[in-house]
């Protein structure tokens, strides 16, 4: 039988440690900066034997897909996307620029002039920091997949789309800055990535896609663009930080699943021109306390709606004179129907016994005061009112 005696393990782990810290001391914590004169000559830059050595790296020049492949395999990933030892956290392309050519930089992807091609940095979790190249005009699918590391990411005033799942999983991601002329949004774009608290569409986007923000947990705020017209299947299911909602006017479809298990909601404001409210649109919402719904003709509800919403808690609020067709409908599922006005004006309110709430304008976007022009004021006693401010 073999035996171990104190000092041997003593001796055992202390060797371990020195390895390690040898190892570490081999690591470059300096930012290195290199000077391509050709695209495609990063792997003669730098070599084999510094290439996992190196933890904060910028590149000037032009970078094709021989390069990328070098980065990858630097930043842990190789061009199978197995594990390597690379220790690459920093990244800064600021003064780079992506140009089609060279070989491929994983499978069979190969980089196009000023985009960041699909699952470029897929599963690359040791990037805490990366700089993007001013002109890119496009994120593309999975692009950042998996980067749980990315804490914060500014986004180049080019970039016009995201693609489909481009940071899936960037769980590690707090804040992200959406340049005003992304105009797409791919589905699953920012899914779990649960490190959000609030995020601002830019004005052009007119959908949210399937599972753009699934399981976006940390959501505590939301401004939804005035040009939305539909919201896609999961969109913005187990946001379950999200406390308020309130649509754009322009809105006329809520998918699938869209807001399922949002248990944080406690009300939701769904304006006139809403028609189709999809299967368990609103299913979990256990939090929900009122639902104003401004619609003259009741939207058309599909299965479990609002399963598992609390039908004694919450109030739905309709129309004057659709109390009937309200009850008749799926909304009937809430015990406590009750009529406002939805299109009056007052100039004030009279009562001193209630509060405002909150305060919208015609558009739906949330106001911070009094605004000039038409105001939606919502009040402490459940009334609604529009206000004229002069």
């Amino acid at each position: 039988m073999r035996t171990f005696t104190f000092k041997g393990l003593f001796l055992t782990v202390l060797l371990g440690c020195l390895s390690i810290q040898a190892a570490d001391a081999d690591l470059i914590t300096k930012q290195i900066t290199i000077k391509l004169d050709e695209a495609g000559t990063l792997p003669n830059k730098i070599g084999n034997s510094r290439k996992y050595d190196i933890t904060n790296l910028k590149l000037v020049g032009e970078i094709n897909g021989t390069d990328l492949r070098m980065i990858r395999e630097m930043a842990g990933r190789d061009h199978n996307g197995d594990v390597t030892k690379g220790n690459l956290s920093v990244l800064d392309l600021s003064e780079a620029k992506i140009v089609e050519g060279g070989g491929s930089y994983c499978s069979d992807y190969y980089t196009s002039n000023d985009k960041i091609g699909d699952v470029a940095f897929s599963g690359c979790s040791g990037l805490t920091s990366f700089t993007l190249p001013a002109g890119i005009t496009r994120i593309g699918s999975y692009a950042f997949h998996g980067c749980s590391g990315l804490t914060s990411l500014n986004l180049p005033a080019s970039i016009t789309e995201i693609g489909a799942g481009a940071f899936d999983e960037c769980s590690g991601l707090t804040s992200l800055n959406l340049p005003a002329g992304i105009t797409e949004i791919g589905g699953g774009a920012f899914q779990g990535c649960s490190g959000l608290t609030s995020l601002n569409l830019p004005a052009g986007i007119t959908e949210i896609d399937w599972n753009a923000f699934y399981g976006c947990s940390g959501l505590t705020s939301l401004n939804l663009p005035v040009g939305i017209t539909s919201i896609g299947n999961y969109a913005f299911s187990g946001c379950s930080g999200l406390t308020s909602l309130n649509l754009p006017a322009g809105i006329t479809e809520i998918g699938q699943g869209a807001f399922q298990y949002c248990s944080g909601l406690t009300s939701i404001t769904l304006h006139a021109g809403i028609t189709e409210i999809g299967h368990g649109a609103f299913s979990g919402c256990s939090g929900l306390t009122s639902i104003y719904v401004y619609a003259e003709k009741v939207p058309e509800i599909l299965s479990d709606a609002f399963k598992g919403c609390d039908a004694k808690k919450c109030t739905v609020y309709v129309p004057k004179g659709t109390y009937d067709d309200y009850w008749l409908s799926d909304f009937g599922y809430f015990e406590n129907i009750v009529e406002f006005d939805a299109t009056g004006i007052d100039k004030t309110t009279t009562s001193t016994d209630v509060e405002e709430v909150s305060r919208y304008s015609l558009n739906g976007q949330r106001l911070v005061g009094p605004t000039k022009g038409l105001n939606i004021v919502k009040y402490s006693d459940g009334s609604v009112k529009k206000v004229a401010v002069e």
